[in-house]
């Protein structure tokens, strides 16, 4: 079986926030007539530049087209080639990887008529529990609007939670009492993330601050990179620290000076399942933790997830792919499904990802390219509408 064609489509999806967001839908062709969609999800981060499509499918297709598909540590080899880990993880080169290599498990597993968990080794779990996300408060007065969120979504199942802190300390200490007063131990928060806004020192203070609150861990709780700095923040706090994977030196250095307890791993960031599958092994090796990140992905790249976390053996803390669940619609027949706060994989008894395209969906939503609109640093940060 080799490869024939590579075809990209720009789709855009708002949230239920109004943000639109925008992604790349991938198809693989094949002279076998067998076809892979995968997904190079959620364009619209900073840094504010995205490739030109055009030019992205003819790189694409010099490097994919008459490989044979199964040839996937040959192919990540050229795309990582072309486009290298740059130690940032909302580098765009990590999503482009990401999507063709979604692609490529979809296809093989096809071709082979199993399941993509299957092709990653196997299930050694059925679902996958997930959080949901509460977005950062720059303000008092949303504090009120985010205990709302979190009222709705307990009342669809969900009843582990996300808060995105450190913007305005004063307003995440009122969420978290408003929270406890209100629902006690039927909901938990399980991480404060910090998304590197704070040095290590002030983090470790807003840690102090808010920890007579039940929260499970901390994320991100230094500047990218400081390798230094999260070492010191563990040994302060006591509440475990996790850190994204956004490429293999970066998660070489976190294991040498010894900085987390728990990796987050995410194919979108670190160039998709082939190289997560290589990052979730490194961590076992090291004897970490694992949960899995997001992006905020669509039905494809979450499924994707899905197939990753269900063969994991150190899948230790819930995780954190709700994005069908953010987003008003989406580009597929099925979306992916969600149960009593617990991710559910598509069925092992259907090949590939288990995940169809609708075509009229994909036509709806549709883009010409990935271009910026005027939006602001605050918009791309906390994905909202709200200009203030």
């Amino acid at each position: 079986m080799k490869i024939t064609d590579v075809v990209l489509t720009v789709v855009g999806v708002p949230r239920h926030t109004g943000f639109v967001n925008k992604h790349i839908i991938v198809k693989l062709l094949t002279d076998e007539g067998v076809t892979g969609i995968g997904e190079m999800s959620d364009f619209s981060h900073l840094p504010r530049y995205a490739p030109d499509v055009q030019d992205l499918t003819r790189v694409l297709k010099q490097i994919v087209v008459g490989k044979n598909p199964f040839d996937f540590e040959l192919i990540n080899k050229e795309l990582l080639d072309n486009f290298p880990e740059a130690m940032y993880y909302y580098e765009k080169g990590s999503f482009i990887r990401n999507g063709i290599d979604n692609a490529l498990h979809d296809l093989c597993a096809k071709y082979l008529g199993v399941s993509v968990s299957e092709l990653l080794g196997g299930r050694q779990q059925d679902k996958i529990k997930v959080c949901y996300p509460i977005f950062r408060h720059r303000f008092m007065d949303e504090v009120k609007e985010n205990v709302k969120v979190v009222r709705e979504r307990f009342q669809q199942g969900f009843d582990e939670f996300r808060l995105y802190a450190g913007k305005n300390i004063d307003a995440d200490e009122a969420f978290l009492a408003e929270i406890e007063k209100e629902f006690g131990s039927k909901v938990t928060i399980k991480s404060l993330d910090f998304s590197h806004l704070l040095d290590w020192k002030s983090s470790a203070r807003a840690v102090k601050r808010l920890s007579k609150y039940n929260f499970t861990l901390v994320e991100s709780p230094a500047y990218k990179n400081d390798f230094d700095g999260l070492r010191h923040f563990r040994f302060k706090v006591e509440h475990p620290v996790s850190e994204h994977v956004w490429s293999f030196r970066q998660q070489y250095e976190m294991i040498k000076n010894d900085s987390v307890d728990i990796f987050n791993i995410s194919p979108v960031f670190i160039g998709g399942l082939t190289s997560a599958r290589k990052a979730a092994a490194a961590a076992a090796i090291a004897e970490k933790s694992c949960l899995l990140g997001t992006t905020q992905e669509l039905s494809i790249g979450t499924a994707a997830m899905a197939h990753l976390g269900c063969a994991m053996s150190n899948l230790d803390y819930t995780s954190d792919p709700t994005g069908p669940e953010l987003y008003v619609n989406d580009v597929v027949k099925e979306k992916v499904t969600y149960e009593n706060g617990y991710l559910i994989p598509p069925s092992r008894d259907i090949a590939g990802l288990g995940i169809e395209l609708d075509e009229e969906k994909m036509k709806q939503y549709q883009l010409d390219d990935l271009s910026w609109s005027e939006v602001s640093v605050h918009q791309l940060q906390d994905r909202t509408s709200q200009t203030r």
